[in-house]
């Protein structure tokens, strides 16, 4: 039960996050909402002593790139997205970010992948261009639509850079430590951007109550959920989680602001997650197969 738990509540905080964006924007500008989050997310982590654990010195600059590639820059991107985007259609793309982490994960190894994550990358990003088709190919606003989903994409290979670099710190320092320091990092580095929004914001209960809960939950609690679910289960089992965000993006898009999505964008989401399930299940195999490996050798030495 706590297992299905920490695997469910991450992944419905983060697909209700482009709810969030949206519901902030209305009542200040996109810089506002990135630094908001970023704060208040900073803040929660602040108050859990696990957080606040040493980072050896020779990550701090890993870690100080993390506040960038992770936080700053995409985080910045879905607000600006989001003006001339659904959020729905912007959730549905976030389940991309595994196709873009395997992408730069082999690119970094600098050897091709295996079959069958090659095949799971061609059908998940084939997903990715159906979930973008219609938002850009019904004439007007288009080119604003367009770039926007460009805005989603940068994001997105930040992400898959970004997971690449954060994965080899967490296991050397933990995950919270990793990232609240990341959140720090980007605090400063949306503030100047994002305080001027703030002041002239036009405050709302409802705009004001999407931003407490996309921070305090969306950038905080969630990673705290997933941090606690990659040491009960490993990074891989927990990763699970991603499954759900284009999900319930879509539910709370079309269901609370009456968004209109597409029929090929919703197709192309589950083709999408299909080749993200592909990679996943690779992935599981290597593992396995490494586990078995180390076994035979352990073995091999005792005898």
């Amino acid at each position: 039960m706590v297992d299905s738990l920490l695997l469910i509540l991450p992944g419905v905080i983060w697909g209700a996050s482009f709810l969030f964006i949206a519901e902030g924007l209305e009542a200040l500008g996109p810089n506002g909402v990135t630094f908001v989050r970023i704060a208040i997310g900073f803040l929660t982590l602040s108050m859990i002593p696990a957080a606040r654990g040493r980072v050896a010195r020779s990550d701090r600059a890993g870690t100080a790139a993390l506040g960038v590639l992770w936080l700053a820059f995409p985080l910045s991107m879905f607000p600006f997205a989001e003006q001339h985007v659904s959020s729905a259609l912007t959730g549905m793309l976030n389940g991309a970010t595994p196709l873009f982490a395997a992408a730069v994960a082999s690119i970094l190894a600098r050897r091709m992948p295996s079959r069958t994550i090659l095949v799971g990358l061609a059908v998940g990003f084939l997903g990715a261009v159906l979930i973008a088709l219609p938002g850009i190919s019904n004439g007007g606003g288009s080119d604003h639509q367009a770039r926007s989903v460009l805005l989603i994409v940068a994001a997105l290979i930040s992400y898959g850079i970004a997971v690449n670099l954060a994965r080899p710190l967490q296991q050397r320092n933990g995950a919270l430590p990793v990232v609240w320091r990341a959140l720090g990092v980007a605090v400063l580095l949306t503030a100047p951007f994002g305080v001027p929004d703030v002041l002239n914001a036009h405050w709302t209960p409802r705009a004001a109550a999407a931003l407490l809960a996309l921070g305090a939950f969306g950038t905080g609690v969630a990673n705290v959920l997933t941090a606690t679910a990659a040491g009960r289960m490993g990074a891989t089992a927990a990763s699970s989680t991603t499954f759900l965000i284009p999900v319930v993006a879509l539910a709370l898009g079309v269901g609370v602001r009456h968004e209109h999505v597409a029929w090929l964008s919703i197709v192309g989401a589950a083709v999408c997650l299909g080749g993200a399930w592909m990679i996943r299940q690779a992935r599981i195999a290597d593992e396995r197969a490494a586990m078995a490996a180390q076994a035979g050798a352990a073995a091999l030495g005792r005898a």
